[in-house]
């Protein structure tokens, strides 16, 4: 007797379509191709990414990606990656690719052990075989083998740093990829093949080179390079770090926690983020003395730590015998009525041009002459600024911390002097690897802080945190990082062991989002990149940690 057709709900059509079972999702784009619009990478199946051949065996909700959205663009630079790892191994077998972290728009690349420099031509070479690969159009065969036997396979390749996390995680069997010959593992889905990885370019970066994808904005030319010089200084400066201390990557933290050698390893971590604060408040206080550095202006995107490195940096700069005040740039919102409106016609309390900067430059000036103000305070609930009295005034050895996502811009205080001003960019800027071809993103980290931050402090589920991620996102993209290079000092407050601490609150958390809510997949990668760590209890992290503004426990109030 003749098996029914399974029907799949596919959102892109608004329809049922009936499918044979074992079909797969690129058999059901195929039947449906001329009533989507783009040529997807991926697709999400009852909320959760899959790659294209996924099977089908029971109804299931599909919904196929483009590369412009989130699971579709990781997709595709994972695929890039791929695709760069065999043309290095292709061009210069026996040579060792190393993909650090993302900066200036791409993604930043060291090739070890090539019988040539990384110049000009090198690139134009991995170039030409990257090109060569998409014209083929070879499939990324994706495998799923015993993990005994994946770790044989990635020590054939000499991918050490693979072989090391297989053995700390423990898992069973191994999902992995082939391409032409090599095979790689990516935490994600991957294109279906080299030809819809049509928009890439090589570029020369320091003693390396980026990798740069698509620009979002034209899909049809490569991301031009931004200029980001104290970023790649800030990173630089932790992965020599991280090379001292022997944890480059996730499977060296966790042989670090096998083998009982966390609390040293968090004392390390702690004792660098108060070297590296007491060095800014050190600077402050040598430009304060010749007349400068009034206001200290503190700026990073959320979940990047700001207010508990406004804290700590506070306490350094009393121990250097100044009186840190504070100033919240909340409190200088313009009245709700006049409150510019987003795209969406919400109200836009993360744009500029939502504080009131004639009067917060005014009240500057006049505290930095020596004069007094009368400080406001924002209610949100009436939505408008009070005056309750509280009067302000620099004295000898006063000196301003201002704290808040604007404070990079130029325009925020455009009537001050420079000469009076300090400015200082926290972010979490991880320099950890999963392995060689996998890099924790920092946004990754943020999100996780942010999500275990507004569970435990606001009653914000995950889903809702989640939800409002890209809307933050684009905020940061807009106000914050463009302006991140105007930082007289850049703190990087990632801690290499958070996402060990972070990992059973993150996970407890995110097993509550339902899966019939467009917000589990991401909830769901979140808990399987979480996976690979093994957990670090929080006992050994101290009470003046970064890291407790988001888990609790601090010593600072907030």
């Amino acid at each position: 007797m003749p098996s029914r057709p399974i029907e799949i709900y596919c959102i892109n059509t608004g329809s049922y379509i009936p499918v044979e079972g074992g079909d797969t999702l690129a058999d059901l784009y195929a039947r449906i191709a001329d009533k989507i619009p783009f040529r997807p990478i991926c697709a999400r199946v009852n909320n959760k990414t899959e790659h294209l051949g996924f099977p089908v065996y029971a109804p299931k909700q599909v919904e196929f990606l483009s590369i412009h959205s989130g699971s579709g663009h990781r997709a595709y630079i994972r695929s890039l990656c791929m695709m760069l790892y065999k043309a290095v191994t292709e061009c210069y077998p026996g040579a060792k690719l190393s993909m650090e972290h993302s900066i200036s728009r791409g993604y930043y690349c060291r090739v070890y052990g090539a019988d040539a420099p990384v110049d000009d031509t090198m690139l134009a070479r991995l170039t030409r075989a990257m090109r060569e690969l998409v014209q083929r159009d070879l499939p990324f065969e994706r495998h799923e083998r015993m993990t005994a036997h994946v770790r044989e396979l990635f020590a054939s390749e000499g991918l050490s740093d693979k072989v090391k996390l297989l053995d700390s995680v423990h898992s069973l069997y191994t999902t992995y990829y082939t391409l032409d010959g090599i095979a790689d593992s990516y935490y994600g889905c991957l294109a279906p093949s080299t030809s819809h990885l049509q928009v890439f370019d090589l570029r020369l970066y320091k003693e390396g080179f980026l990798l740069l994808g698509f620009d979002p904005q034209n899909e049809a030319v490569a991301q031009t390079p931004s200029v980001q010089e104290k970023m790649y200084r800030a990173f630089t400066d932790h992965l020599r770090f991280n090379a001292i201390i022997g944890v480059k990557n996730v499977g060296e933290l966790n042989e670090t926690v096998r083998t009982n050698r966390t609390a040293d390893l968090i004392n390390v971590a702690e004792a660098l983020h108060d070297k590296q604060i007491a060095a800014i408040a050190d600077e402050i206080t040598r430009r304060y003395h010749e007349g400068g550095a009034r206001v200290v202006l503190i700026a990073g995107p959320s979940s990047s730590g700001k207010t508990t490195t406004t804290k700590r940096l506070a306490v350094y700069l009393m121990t250097n015998l100044l009186r840190p005040r504070m100033i919240s740039l909340d409190d200088y919102f313009v009245n709700r009525d006049v409150t510019p409106r987003d795209e969406h016609g919400d109200y836009d309390y993360e744009s500029l041009y939502a504080l009131d900067l004639a009067q917060f430059n005014s009240d500057l000036n006049t505290l930095i002459a020596g004069g007094e103000v009368e400080l406001p305070s924002y209610n949100f609930e009436l939505g408008c600024r009070q005056y309750k009295g509280r009067r302000i005034r620099l004295d000898e050895g006063s000196i301003l911390l201002i704290e808040g996502i604007h404070g990079l811009n130029p325009e925020l205080t455009a009537a001050i002097d420079e000469k009076m001003k300090y400015r200082v960019y926290v972010s979490a800027l991880t320099t950890l690897s999963i392995d060689d071809h996998n890099w924790v993103p920092t946004t990754d980290n943020r999100l996780l802080r942010r999500i275990i931050r507004d569970h435990k402090y606001r009653g914000t589920s995950a889903v809702e945190t989640i939800r409002r991620w890209p809307s933050v996102r684009r905020g940061e993209e807009k106000w914050i990082f463009p302006f991140q290079e105007n930082a007289d000092s850049m703190f990087n407050s990632s801690l290499i062991f958070e996402l060990g601490v972070m990992k059973a609150y993150g996970e407890a958390i995110l097993k509550d989002v339902p899966s019939d809510c467009p917000e589990y997949g991401e909830a769901y990668r979140l808990r399987r990149f979480l996976s690979y760590f093994q957990e670090i209890g929080e006992r050994h992290v101290p009470p003046t940690s970064l890291l407790r503004e988001f888990l609790g426990g601090s010593s600072f109030h907030y």
